[in-house]
């Protein structure tokens, strides 16, 4: 009987823990006898019909990639749902290199591809996706990360503890920019690890556009609240989400804007930071105040990082998963596991029925989880303003007399609003970073 052939393909950006994927998936696929077809970047080959960039993997091949960061297959953000036609070459291409069984690994737009691509082979050949993104916003239950996060925070959380001392010892502050386009969880996962003075994300955003005076009034109480206690600097992380919020007017502003091609901004190509940088120093400036402050995009630096030891075990168990799953005939389902064991999610599953695209997980700040992570925070709080002298306090560190203070920054005050009681401070001049 002809053995069955396996292709492997990476999309979207890179993430750590890849290799390790494809090193699981071609070890246990060559176990029993299947052919293993890596294919090069992506989607992109396919849909020109090109069947050219291919290489069979043999398990020497993929002996110890899991220790590198990067794809021995490389990737790309090509879009074969652009199109009817494109799924139809990618599909024919597919064919023509005689694939059974395609494995997908990639975030939520190369998940909506594998989908699409699912439904246009109508069972001709199987799909099945394994997830990843540094973001940790692909749709799964709660608690279950995507691959390369923790890999992410982990190299994140060493940047941060080096900006830190920088500006502990020149009393500056910093506005570091971390990746995630539409989520918070890197920014704030890495802000919690590291003790950064604040992290602002995108889903603390009221409404669909961001209010971009809240953002800037926000990081004033911070360094307002910091300059009275003492301490004239400070990290504040800003998730690379919230310039999604912004109107594409106010996007246009920091210059020309690029998308990728799945039409989402190239949020890293923007200079978010130095907009937000410019805007709080000219405030300060009409407070009275003169601190220094250096914009920083953090991400790029830690896509292709070597995985720590967690993704590198996890990504085996998840190549392990998928190539078991295409091994017993699986098709048309995401690759997770949940409590040790191996649960194929269809791809319908994490669909968002308004859109029908892939859905985003979201950082939920209705937990405890969050309002811990508020608590070590230097943020202006709603207990802030209960106590007059503290107000009064606040306020002498700028022009602005108490009653001015409050009308201005009372509205970007803080407090827990999710389950359970929420403690009042005691005493609202702790600072603790």
């Amino acid at each position: 009987m002809k053995a069955k052939t396996f292709g492997i393909l990476v999309g979207g950006g890179p993430a750590p823990g890849i290799n390790s994927v494809i090193r699981a998936a071609t070890i246990k696929l060559k176990n029993h006898g299947a052919r293993v077809i890596g294919i090069y970047d992506g989607f992109s080959h396919l849909i020109k019909g090109d069947t050219s960039h291919v290489k069979e993997l043999f398990i020497n091949d993929v002996t110890v990639i899991h220790f590198e960061g990067g794809s021995i297959l490389r990737t790309s953000r090509a879009n074969p749902t652009r199109k009817a036609e494109d799924i139809e070459s990618v599909v024919t291409s597919l064919r023509k290199i005689g694939i059974d069984c395609l494995i997908t690994i990639g975030g939520d737009d190369t998940c909506f591809s594998a989908h699409k691509i699912s439904q246009a082979a109508d069972g001709k050949i199987r799909v099945i996706h394994v997830p990843k993104t540094i973001d940790n916003d692909l749709n799964l239950p709660h608690g279950i990360r995507t691959f390369g996060f923790a890999s992410a925070r982990h190299y994140g959380v060493q940047i941060v503890k080096s900006i830190m001392n920088d500006a502990k010892c020149t009393q500056r502050w910093y506005f570091l920019v971390a990746m995630g386009r539409k989520a918070g969880h890197l920014a704030l996962g890495i802000g919690k690890a590291a003790g950064a003075t604040l992290t602002i994300i995108p889903e603390e955003c009221k409404s669909e556009t961001l209010d971009f005076s809240w953002l800037v009034d926000t990081l004033i109480g911070a360094i307002v609240k910091r300059e009275a206690s003492g301490r004239s600097q400070g990290v504040a992380i800003l998730a690379e989400g919230l310039a999604e919020k912004l109107t594409v007017a106010e996007l246009e502003k920091m210059g020309h804007m690029e998308y990728d091609d799945h039409g989402h901004p190239r949020l890293a190509e923007i200079d978010f930071g130095k907009m937000v940088k410019l805007a709080v120093r000219a405030e300060l400036e009409k407070l009275g105040m003169s601190n220094t402050i250096v914009d920083k995009n953090v991400g790029y630096e830690l896509r292709c990082v070597e995985p720590v030891p967690f993704d590198m075990e996890y990504t085996k168990e998840l190549g392990f998963a998928a190539a078991k799953h295409a091994l017993l005939g699986g098709s048309g389902d995401m690759v997770t596991i949940q409590t040790g064991r191996f649960v194929p999610m269809p791809f319908y599953s994490i669909m968002d029925p308004a859109t029908g695209k892939t859905e985003v997980r979201l950082v939920d700040i209705n937990t405890e989880t969050y309002e811990m992570a508020l608590e070590y925070m230097i943020r202006l709080k709603k207990d802030d303003f209960t106590n007059q002298a503290y107000v009064e306090k606040l306020a002498s560190v700028t022009n602005l007399s108490p009653d001015e203070f409050r009308e201005r920054f009372e509205r970007v005050a803080v407090s827990f609003e999710g389950p359970g009681t929420y403690m009042p401070y005691y005493q609202p001049t702790f600072d603790t970073q």
